[in-house]
């Protein structure tokens, strides 16, 4: 079984038979989680860093009137918190949003990892700057892209991600959420989601059907969504 998260870092930096043994050996005891299973909650004291194997993976945040927020998804490939261990406590918390196999990294591990394999502290400082870069991009969604732009950008940046990572067949690729997670994701409802992914279909630019993205039309999502996918640094990756 492929192991997306060498995968990914392999595509940021130049790894070293040596530094990707060292990669598969910090994630060869992975756990598996059911669906909406909390890995960590927003008070808590930070522990390992997660890797997610398999399965999707959300950041979220709830409001005092209990409404959620979804703050960033995560695909196979993607770790999180390198550096949480520097904190007190948790500010948000990290849930499945599917079956999922994760992978945790104590924090000495981590600090080997880094100190011993220069290549791969490189492609995870890489990957948490790409983070941060998404991050940005969905704040100015939430404060400044109309509601088909939302749902057009989010849907270029989950394929492009996924492909990064070999997990597109053509325009096509697994989006395992529902509307209701969709919308806590971009300040919508769901009704309203519904039907943005309409006007969405009806435009010719991109189809939803039973937990798959078929991307009808790139160019015209990209138009759509305004999509400029220099917040992903995908000129970094090699083999891309």
């Amino acid at each position: 079984m492929s192991n997306q998260f060498v995968q990914k870092l392999s595509g940021l930096a130049e790894l070293s038979p040596n530094d990707v043994a060292a990669l598969e050996a910090a994630t060869a005891r992975p756990r598996r989680y059911a669906a909406r299973q909390d890995l960590i909650r927003e008070g808590d004291e930070p522990g390992p860093m997660f890797v997610v194997l398999e399965g999707w993976v959300c950041r979220y945040k709830i409001l005092p009137t209990g409404t959620r927020q979804i703050v960033a998804f995560l695909m196979p490939g993607d770790a999180c918190d390198l550096h949480i261990k520097l904190l007190a406590e948790m500010d948000h918390s990290i849930q499945t949003i599917t079956a999922a196999r994760v992978a945790t990294i104590s924090r000495s591990e981590i600090d080997a990892l880094m100190d011993n394999h220069p290549n791969i502290a490189r492609a995870m400082y890489i990957a948490q700057l790409v983070d941060e870069g998404v991050m940005r991009a969905w704040i100015v969604s939430i404060g400044r892209r109309t509601s088909p732009q939302r749902v057009a950008h989010l849907i270029c940046e989950l394929y492009l991600r996924a492909h990064n990572v070999g997990m597109t067949t053509g325009e096509s690729f697994d989006l395992p959420i529902s509307q209701i997670i969709l919308a806590d994701a971009l300040g919508m409802t769901a009704v309203h989601i519904n039907r943005v992914l309409k006007e969405l279909r009806l435009a010719g630019a991109m189809a939803v059907n039973r937990g798959s993205v078929t991307i009808s039309n790139p160019v015209r999502l990209v138009q759509i969504a305004g999509f400029d996918e220099n917040y992903l640094h995908r000129r970094l990756r090699r083999l891309i």
